[in-house]
């Protein structure tokens, strides 16, 4: 057990104001691994002091100096990785093969996305007789979340360090263990004091601090819908500009001339990667009602290969994050069962032969109409819902048919039918026959997940205002 009470705080770790302490727990063996603080307003108001004393100087750096700041910061991260593929499967229970081979990649491949932006970046272009300038929006409050710590984490941090903005981070208290090492990383790089503050903290004492805060001026928060309402509604007296990414509930469409069993193992494993973790996760597997009994024989075949125990890379999954998450999915599997709703695979409680650790029998729930509670609602966990549909019209309708709007995945032997029904979904991403997410392309939904767009030159210009000059 390591205690990690200390908070990053004007380039040196500081002791906090607040003296309350919380236990971070490993959901795989549902052992304490670690003790945090768990930070107050007074020590918000330290952080984004120390931040906004450092924006003066470091919005007027240089882009070279920029430049050589997050090449550093790349090196550091690539000597700490095995440490940080370690603290991912510690504190969100990762299988360590997942931690290392994705987990750790993702934030390295944002990294690199934000320096290459930046190397060729246009901070200033003519418009007539005018000059537009880009320009850093200022001190930024960033608000990452435990289901892919890494990844969230740098795809918000890279890009403001890139155009010259400070932030204070407030990771999950709930996987606080990479966010740390990260901090760590910053520090032997060699980034000025005061650009980048750590403070652990929860929703309620942190999070809403850094959204009210007057001398804030940007919010980007990532996790559920419920908590993004709150952010937006902490900020608005303030008019800060709040960058989103919220839930999601997305739709995988198979078309009828779909490769069956490529299609379905590639989705059932799309859902159930990361233990169902994932906000753009394919959650709701439509398909044609007169190949739906194939389908869900197909799948029931794929469940059966998961494993626990990370002796098969390829189908291994870990437990979900925590206790509250765990209870969560239980009921929403239960309230699915007591709906009347057709269970293929997994069910209530945990997997045979496991008695300790947040693990969730990977479930499969097939005829699941679009009024169903599991068809609706985001589940976070491994759970899967088969739902037919009779046309691809009716298809496009189930898959709009949602408060949701992240992504979407479409699979279809003739690419350009593919093409078309992508153009119909209300879906800030669309993958089309199993193609994996390009970092370079911008991340973001429609309606109620979200607002904003992170990863590349999109996620670079959250952090940039714009400024006209007349007659330059």
């Amino acid at each position: 057990m390591t205690d990690l009470l200390d908070f990053y705080i004007d380039g040196a770790w500081v002791k906090p104001d607040s003296q309350v302490i919380e236990d971070v727990i490993n959901p795989s063996s549902e052992q304490l691994i670690a003790r945090i603080t768990l930070g107050n307003q007074a020590d918000v108001n330290r952080a984004v002091a120390a931040a906004k004393a450092a924006f003066a100087g470091y919005s007027v750096t240089s882009r070279e100096q920029r430049i050589e700041w997050l090449e550093r910061i790349i090196v550091c991260y690539q000597q700490r990785s095995e440490a940080l593929a370690f603290a991912v499967h510690q504190e969100m229970g990762a299988p360590l093969s997942l931690a290392r081979a994705a987990h750790v990649p993702a934030g390295l491949g944002h990294l690199v996305q934000a320096l290459d932006v930046l190397k060729r970046y246009a901070f200033e272009t003519t418009l007539g007789t005018s000059q537009i300038l880009r320009e850093p929006i200022g001190v930024c409050g960033l608000i990452t979340p435990w289901n892919w710590p890494l990844n969230q984490l740098t795809c918000k941090v890279a890009p403001a360090l890139a155009v010259g903005c400070t932030l204070v981070l407030k990771p999950s208290e709930r996987a606080p263990l990479s966010a740390r090492i990260f901090a760590e990383i910053v520090h032997a790089a060699g980034v000025p004091k005061g650009v980048f503050n750590l403070v652990n903290g929860d929703g309620l004492g942190v999070g809403a601090a850094l959204s009210r805060h007057a001398d804030i001026d940007m919010i980007s928060f990532t996790g559920s819908t419920r908590a993004g309402v709150e952010v937006a509604k902490a900020a608005a007296d303030t008019v800060k500009r709040v960058s989103q990414e919220l839930g999601g509930k997305s739709a995988n469409i198979l078309l009828d001339d779909a490769d069956l069993p490529s299609a379905v193992r590639h989705g059932v494993l799309g859902c159930m990667r990361n233990s169902g973790q994932s906000c753009n996760a394919p959650t709701r597997l439509l398909v044609p009602r007169a190949l739906h009994a194939q389908v869900v024989d197909i799948a029931r075949e794929v469940v059966a290969e998961l494993c626990f125990d990370d002796s098969q890379p390829a189908t291994a999954i870990g437990p979900v994050a925590n206790a509250m998450q765990f209870e969560r999915v239980q009921m929403l599997i239960e309230q699915a069962l007591a709906e009347g709703t057709s269970l293929v695979a997994g069910g209530a409680g945990r997997p045979a032969g496991i008695a300790a650790g947040f693990y969730v029998r990977p479930t499969l729930f097939a005829g699941v109409e679009p009024q169903m509670l599991i068809a609706r609602e985001e589940v976070f966990g491994p759970v899967l819902a088969i739902m037919p549909y009779d046309s691809e019209e009716q298809a496009i309708q189930i898959a709009n048919a949602s408060v949701y709007g992240l992504s979407g995945y479409v699979t279809s032997s003739n690419r350009e039918r593919a093409r078309s029904v992508a153009r119909r979904l209300r879906t800030g991403m669309v993958h089309l026959n199993g193609c994996k997410a390009d970092q370079t392309a911008p991340f973001g939904g429609y309606k109620q997940s979200g607002n904003g767009r992170e990863w590349g030159v999109f996620g670079f210009e959250e952090y940039l205002e714009t400024k006209s000059v007349f007659g330059y």
